[in-house]
């Protein structure tokens, strides 16, 4: 979800997966909360698939680190505010008038005052669950600059010191360690520097640490959340969050293993990853949309499958597909092409 540029397939590799990922984790929402209330194949689906996809965002964070800190040109201040922070600040003003619309639906009515009530509210909370990454993600937009101001003056040994200092905080963050430094827009941060680290230079010399230090991870999220859960009789979600050691971990493995064997894609799938890419940011705000007669029907929908091991995924799909249409639709409409840039 970041500014167009010459492609650079693995780039666009991750930003695939990570829309796909998105839209399952959201797919699987509300099963999370349900312990105890469905079955536990059902609820052990929904964990499961949850528990490996936590990735998504942070690697939309590493992508627009790696491409913008990256970029040598010139700064030039209005420049950068105007196009650059505007193909982001646009659609998230846009998106957040048209999901306070939404949400002041209730039933079938429309209540005013329920729109306004989302609109006064979301100066501290997003109208729509998925908008929350925008609080986060626009104020790095204001420290992209000073970061490539102070990275090029640093030497590498320099980086990999400040990349293990973000590290350990990440671990504190896991650990629940109290300090002044767990702010979001540090610990975010982080991706950004090690998006920018890992598209610098070749990763190949240290792959195989990467894929030890990721698969053990993903299998800590799964396995680990499920005995949490079990033992405290709830969902638990401790090894689950976006800015925690493992999380990084993980991030880190699918970048570099995309940057290793992306090449390897040809044909047909390479053009579907190519095209998924190109409308990530707006499949990533339109896909809730569609979800919401998917929740209305919520048994209808997911029992169809028979399973939730079934349904996540292909409701999944289905939801990515259709997104993808009216995202690709959207952008052809003149007065409608900046909402999903």
């Amino acid at each position: 979800m970041s500014e167009v540029r010459p492609s650079i397939f693995y780039i666009d590799l991750l930003r695939f997966i990570a829309a796909i990922a998105v839209v399952v984790i959201h797919v699987l929402g509300p099963f999370r909360f349900l312990y105890g209330d469905i079955s536990d194949s059902d609820w052990l689906a929904a964990m499961g698939y949850n528990s490996i996809s936590r990735w998504a965002v942070p690697v939309f964070m590493m992508i627009s680190g790696a491409l913008l800190i990256s970029d040598h040109k010139p700064f030039d201040c209005q420049r950068y505010l105007t196009r650059r922070l505007g193909k982001v600040v646009i659609p998230f003003v846009a998106w957040t008038l048209i999901y306070a619309f939404v949400g002041g639906f209730e039933g079938y009515s429309w209540s005013e005052a329920a729109t306004v009530k989302l609109l006064l509210e979301s100066t501290n909370e997003p109208v729509w669950y998925h908008l929350w990454f925008f609080y986060d993600f626009i104020p790095l937009y204001f420290v992209i600059p000073l970061l490539a101001l102070v990275l090029y003056q640093m030497r590498s040994e320099h980086v990999k010191l400040l990349l293990s200092a973000w590290g350990l905080l990440t671990l504190m963050h896991l650990l629940k360690v109290e300090t002044p430094l767990r702010q979001n827009i540090v610990l975010y941060s982080g991706y950004l520097v090690l998006g920018w680290y890992l598209f610098n230079r070749d990763n190949r010399p240290e792959l195989k640490y990467w894929v030890v230090a990721g698969v053990v991870c993903l299998l800590l999220n799964a396995f680990g959340s499920a005995y949490l859960s079990f033992t405290d009789g709830k969902y638990r979600a401790f090894f689950m969050g976006y800015k925690s050691l493992n999380t990084v971990l993980i991030a880190g493995m699918l970048f570099v293993l995309a940057q290793c064997y992306a090449e390897r894609i040809q044909g047909r799938l390479r053009d579907v990853v190519s095209i998924v890419s190109r409308y990530s940011l707006g499949i990533y705000l339109v896909h809730p949309l569609l979800l919401i007669p998917v929740r209305k029907l919520e048994n209808g929908v997911y029992d169809f499958f028979g399973s939730n091991w079934l349904a996540i995924p292909l409701i999944s799909l289905l939801v990515l597909i259709v997104a993808l249409l009216v995202t690709m639709i959207l952008a052809k409409l003149p007065f409608a092409r900046r909402l999903v840039p």
